[in-house]
């Protein structure tokens, strides 16, 4: 099964959500090959930062972006699916964490992916993303018809003293509409902004993982949101 995170919109948390999903499906046992086909190579550098420490669950990754000047040649996007397809032979599961931005490395992943997640802040500019993520989409399951594209909400405002529940909750809610109208429908869990993500991102872990305490919650939003693309 090859699961796509990715999107056109940059800064919403794309590789955080790779790295936690990928965490957390190693924690069930899946063979889990994490790619890493962004040019900031985010998540290569997390797994880097990951092997340095031996208590951790080892997870490999490899990387698949092309900087040249050809990297954005018809052969390589051939590249990439190649590539991908021999990949999906040897691993139980991959996570591509894409990045964020319509690229050819993007729109090869998707004709081969199984699942696509989208990371989306509930905010305007992220959500106005949606109306050309629905013709990729289309575009692709034109020659990959098993692709199935959702959209997960992150960094979602915390409720406390200066915003409550009930305006987190419509905020939100009023994002998942969104998402709902442009054919990607949201998860039901999403992702609030913590520390949490953050602190574990920095010394390649997870939010299973600590570094030094973990955040209950952050574990019970991957676990829901997890539990929710296994069974898409």
């Amino acid at each position: 099964m090859i699961y796509l995170i990715g999107g056109e919109k940059g800064g919403s948390g794309k590789s955080c959500i790779a790295q936690n999903f990928a965490v957390a499906l190693k924690r069930r046992d899946h063979d889990v090959l994490l790619v890493d086909a962004d040019p900031q190579l985010t998540t290569f550098t997390w797994v880097k930062e990951r092997s340095k420490n031996d208590k951790l669950q080892h997870i490999p990754c490899v990387q698949l972006h092309n900087s040249g000047a050809d990297a954005e040649s018809l052969e390589a996007v051939e590249d990439v699916r190649k590539t991908l397809q021999d990949l999906k032979q040897r691993y139980q599961t991959i996570v591509i964490d894409a990045g964020g931005q319509d690229s050819e490395a993007l729109r090869a992943a998707m004709t081969v992916a199984d699942r696509m997640i989208i990371p989306l802040r509930p905010k305007r500019r992220d959500l106005k993303t949606l109306l050309k993520m629905r013709k990729l989409v289309a575009m692709a399951t034109a020659v990959n018809p098993k692709l199935i594209a959702r959209s997960v909400l992150t960094q979602c405002p915390p409720s406390n003293k200066s915003i409550n529940k009930q305006v987190v909750n419509k905020r939100v809610q009023g994002a998942k509409d969104i998402c709902e109208s442009f054919e990607i429908p949201a998860l039901n869990s999403f992702i609030v902004m913590r520390n949490a993500y953050d602190d574990s991102d920095e010394a390649g872990c997870a939010v299973f993982e600590g570094p030094d305490s973990v955040d209950e919650k952050a574990i019970e939003e991957i676990e829901e949101m997890t539990k929710e693309i296994l069974e898409i």
